[in-house]
């Protein structure tokens, strides 16, 4: 006999498991009041019984769900229902429930073998499309990864999980327990891997992390535990993608790097500036060998600052007590008796390179233009007056710094000048925005103009059913008439289709039929036919036009029996 199949709280049908993760499994279900499949993640047992990590899990899931985007796995409801035990306990069962996607996921794909270039920046340039949606909606995905990502049967990338990392980081007190839920901590920010606050850039590096794999077919950083990975996160400089795969154009190397950069104010700051630049590596242009060197030395190079973070971050890791051995015991002593002499001897030869460095001392009343830029302006002002210079602030429009921070000085850092000579610091003032036009109402080929005119390109375009609209007219756009946007921003259109759906009416009265089909703007002619015998004469034998979707304003001929 077969068990009843398990509804959560009177709704949601739960049906065959089909995913698995670290603190979760998911089930394909149904949801009997709006009669529609989805997605049902049930979280485990661990993570159920603790009360403030269901609090924060509802928060966030409730604000995942207002995010409505083609590249975003919708949330519908999250809730929570109850399962008694055997024993007769009760215990909560906190669930989501998410939009089903067929597809694979990008994990599965990247499994499956080498991606091509041109799809690894599909991919990336889908992932980043979300981003920067749920970032203008004040949402960080805090754990963007493979397997947080699906492609569908039709190509389209859609990126789940938003908002539900934050509930796990925030009950999480190490790295090794936060990456024992939300997985490897390969694709980790410097920042998180040091336990500190975060913010969207966290999730430009992690795209970044993608990026590279999808490219090379590795992590740029691999280790034998979290907390090794996590070292590396902070202090290693990664390998540029074209060294480990010969076929990844150098374009891609400065984007993958630049995504990389272990300061967060040296990276990319919006989800949109690293789509700009991955976009413009399809121009075919190539820096060289050297200048990819220039910029691998110039994010990853040698920083005193950096160092004492690393150590600060190295003390913090070495606190985790949820750590588990994997080795018995350490090898044989004489290879740890090497290892140590070896980093004795870096570390004093480090010291005396460092020791030994020419100083160029410059004359009493010259001064050298410090490096600002990244910083706000207050600081550089703060630093450039520490040097003797005076700052002059000029604003200007960049889409890759974020507003408010420097973009470059005039004159160029590491020129010579005089004391308290004009330095000219030019501040970013953001994205260009734009504003939505109208275009409700207006035939498709207007609002693509309308929208191009407005410095918008035209997304994808559903076609909707409206009784009352010629086919192409808009009914609908997402963002909406009036929404300020980033310049360039993609709008997604409703249009109407031009026709309608009908039913089979045979079987109906004459006068019920009539009423259904005008319903939906049809002209309906009703006409006898005396060769038909019918016990009833006022109901519909034929009509003119098949069930289904037909042209808007149809005329249709219903035909009905008046013989004896």
């Amino acid at each position: 006999m077969t068990a009843e199949p398990r509804v959560l709280s009177g709704r949601y049908r739960i049906d065959e498991p089909i995913g698995r993760g670290g603190m979760a499994s998911v089930y394909r279900g149904y949801d009997l009041t709006l009669g529609r499949e989805v997605a049902i993640k049930i979280l485990d047992r661990e993570l159920a019984d603790d009360n403030s990590f269901r609090t924060r899990f509802r928060l966030e899931a409730q604000a995942a769900s207002r995010m409505a985007h083609p590249t975003i796995v919708r949330v519908y409801d999250a809730g929570e229902d109850s399962l008694t035990a055997p024993d007769g306990t009760v215990r909560p069962v906190p669930y989501i429930v998410m939009e089903l996607v067929k597809g694979r996921l990008l994990k599965a794909i990247i499994a499956a073998g080498p991606v091509p270039v041109t799809d690894a920046v599909r991919y990336v340039d889908g992932i980043l499309e979300a981003l920067e949606y749920s970032h203008r909606a004040g949402v960080v995905h805090r754990d963007i990864k493979p397997g947080n990502v699906m492609v569908t049967d039709a190509g389209q990338v859609k990126v789940m999980d938003f908002g539900i990392a934050r509930a796990v980081s925030d009950s999480s007190s190490t790295v090794a327990e936060t990456t024992q839920i939300l997985g490897t901590a390969a694709y980790f920010s410097p920042e998180q891997a040091k336990g500190e606050p975060v913010d969207a850039r966290a999730d430009v590096y992690s795209t970044g992390v993608v990026l590279y794999e999808l490219l090379t077919g590795r992590q740029p950083f691999r280790g034998d535990s979290p907390v090794a990975v996590a070292y590396q996160h902070v202090s290693e400089a990664p390998v540029p993608p074209s060294e480990v795969n010969d076929t990844v154009p150098r374009a891609l190397d400065a984007v993958a790097l630049r995504a990389l950069a272990k300061d967060p104010f040296q990276r990319y700051q919006d989800a949109a500036g690293f789509r700009e630049a991955l976009d413009a590596t399809v121009d075919g242009r190539q820096p060289s060998k050297r200048q990819v060197g220039a910029l691998t030395s110039e994010l990853y190079g040698p920083n005193p600052r950096q160092a004492a973070e690393t150590a600060r971050s190295l003390r913090q890791l070495s606190t985790d007590t949820t750590m588990k051995r994997t080795q018995a015991g350490p090898p044989v002593a004489w290879i740890w008796a090497g290892v140590a002499l070896l980093a004795v001897l870096l570390i004093s030869l480090l010291f005396w390179v460092l020791s030994i460095q020419p100083r160029d001392d410059l004359p009493t009343n010259v001064r050298e233009v410090p490096d600002v830029s990244g910083m706000t302006y207050e600081r550089a002002n703060e630093t450039l007056a520490e040097a003797d210079l005076r700052a002059i602030r000029v604003d200007e429009e960049n889409s890759e710094v974020a507003e408010g921070n420097v973009i470059r000085t005039e004159p160029e850092k590491g020129t010579s000048v005089e004391i308290d000579q004009q330095v000219s610091v030019y501040v970013s003032t953001g994205q260009q925005m734009s504003t939505v036009p109208t275009l409700v109402g207006l035939g498709q080929d207007a609002a693509t103009s309308a929208l191009t005119d407005a410095g918008l390109q035209l997304g994808t375009v559903t076609p909707q059913n409206d009784k009352d609209l010629a086919a192409g007219t808009v009914i609908s756009s997402d963002p909406a008439d009036g929404a300020s946007v980033a310049a360039g921003t993609t709008v997604n259109l409703v249009v109407a289709s031009g026709r309608v759906a009908i039913d089979d009416v045979r079987g109906y009265t004459v006068d019920a039929a009539t009423r259904e089909l005008e319903d939906v703007g049809l002209t309906v002619t009703a006409q006898e036919d005396p060769n038909c015998p019918g016990a009833d004469p006022r109901t519909v034998q034929s009509q003119s036009l098949t069930p289904g979707d037909v042209p808007v304003h149809s005329q249709i001929t219903l035909t009905y029996c008046t013989g004896p």
